[in-house]
């Protein structure tokens, strides 16, 4: 268990709060790439405790301001997109992508006040379907050649969701292998019905078991963290026989990425973003190692239980997470539903908006979440006394990290070591996109 000041030290993001400060040298998903694609690409975005405004110029720059015009405090939101920026209708002052004031329309002609005004501006990036901000001090790092990074765009799709409570207990559940053989659980194994947010569905590689079938049947997994550069990796063992071993390996990328296997050729890359100190974003990239993704169908299925704009689940607190005693007795171990988000979703809300990790009382199966807190704790450290920090990565070091090797499959007992290996590179090397990944 953690104190309460250090229970504080990790969960506060605001400006000035130790892990907010942290979490400012890194890229931040700030909004989809969807949210800009109207005919008026300008939507609100608040992101570590700040209020901001994300555009797209008329010449397809994005910007990302403060959401409040330096002039008098109107609402940028609002603004309209013309003439190189965004004008705030309120007095008319305009604001290019970079946050320098263009025009004061109410000035006099002859008036310079225009050029000694510079707004708030953050950098932005898009990649693969997603925005991201960089609210730090210095020059941006370079983001790590992860796979959802480097596979074109065909093979990716991505999509988020709000949840009400404080992003680490969020992420924490994506670093807890065992427990989807509870949460997750499914009783209708022969079910034929293919939903996008039924994870495990798909049978473990190399083998005919399906993935919810090992985890509900062995339900006392031996859970190894190994240390990685980029953060570290789970090797999750269930013994199946003397001879056979169901392995899954999936990766903590600091600071807030989950990377698992969500079948045999789907991979998801998650990262947990603080909205601000009690309500947080999942974004999910998906990369596909077999066939392009239908995006249209993917974000069909998504949206009858995630609405935009603001991506907040259809089931929550406000309905009880959909349960159901009948579906409980007989379909899911949860009683809520099918979608993984809503099992996941009614863990973490229920802890609270801040859950108190005073009171906890954690076992072997909890040694990833220890390891991280201890990860994080010391980044906080490194990051006040100005020390190198974690994953904050130059160009050459950025396509030094590739990957994460992912996998969940059916191993000899006796070769654990190398099977995961290499069965994820034959995945990656026999995927469409390989050839110009490594190029």
């Amino acid at each position: 268990m953690l104190t309460a000041q250090q229970n504080e030290r990790v969960t506060r993001v605001g400006p000035g709060t130790p892990c907010g400060n942290l979490m400012r040298r890194y890229w931040q998903p700030a909004a989809l790439s969807e949210e800009l694609a109207g005919k008026r690409p300008v939507v609100p975005v608040r992101l570590l405790g700040e209020d901001l405004v994300l555009f797209r110029d008329d010449k397809g720059r994005l910007g990302l301001l403060d959401r409040h015009c330096p002039h008098r405090g109107a609402d940028l939101a609002y603004g309209r997109r013309e003439h190189g920026g965004l004008r705030c209708v309120f007095h008319g002052w305009l604001f290019d992508v970079k946050g320098q004031c263009l025009q004061t329309p109410a000035e006099p002609e002859d008036s310079k006040l225009a050029a000694r005004v510079k707004h708030k501006a953050y950098p932005a990036i898009e990649r693969n379907g997603v925005v991201f901000a960089y609210l730090g001090d210095g020059e941006p790092p370079a983001l790590p050649d992860l796979d959802c990074f480097v596979a074109p765009d065909a093979y990716t799709f991505a999509f988020k969701g709000l949840w009400d409570c404080n992003w680490l207990q969020a992420l924490e559940v994506g670093i807890d292998p065992s427990h989807a053989s509870f949460l997750h659980r499914y009783f209708d194994d022969e079910s034929e019905e293919e939903k996008y947010g039924r994870q495990f569905r798909d049978n473990s590689a190399d083998s005919d078991i399906p993935m919810t079938k090992v985890l509900r049947e062995f339900d006392r997994p031996r859970i190894d963290v190994v240390p990685a550069d980029f953060g570290f990796r789970m090797v999750t063992q269930r013994t199946i026989s003397p001879v056979q071993t169901h392995v899954r390996v999936t990766n903590l990328v600091f600071p807030h990425i989950v990377n698992l296997p969500l079948s045999q050729d789907m991979v998801l890359t998650q990262f947990h973003v603080p909205v601000d100190d009690t309500t947080c974003y999942w974004y999910s990239m998906f990369t596909s190692f077999g066939q392009p993704v239908d995006k249209a169908a993917m974000r069909a299925q998504r949206v009858t239980v995630v609405e935009p704009p603001l991506y907040k689940s259809k089931v929550g607190r406000h309905n009880d997470y959909g349960f159901d005693p009948h579906e409980q007795e007989h379909e899911t171990f949860t009683g809520m539903g099918h979608d993984i988000n809503v099992h996941d979703q009614f863990a973490v809300e229920s802890q609270g908006a801040i859950h108190d990790r005073t009171r906890e009382h954690l076992g072997q199966a909890d040694r990833a979440i220890a390891t991280y807190r201890r990860m994080l704790l010391d980044a906080i450290d490194k990051a006040e006394r100005g020390e190198t920090l974690p994953m904050v990565l130059d160009a050459p070091g950025a396509r030094g990290i590739t990957g994460p090797a992912t996998i969940d499959g059916v191993a000899p007992a006796d070769n654990l070591d190398h099977y995961w290996e290499g069965a994820y590179r034959k995945r990656r090397d026999a995927a469409p996109w390989a050839d110009s990944a490594a190029a």
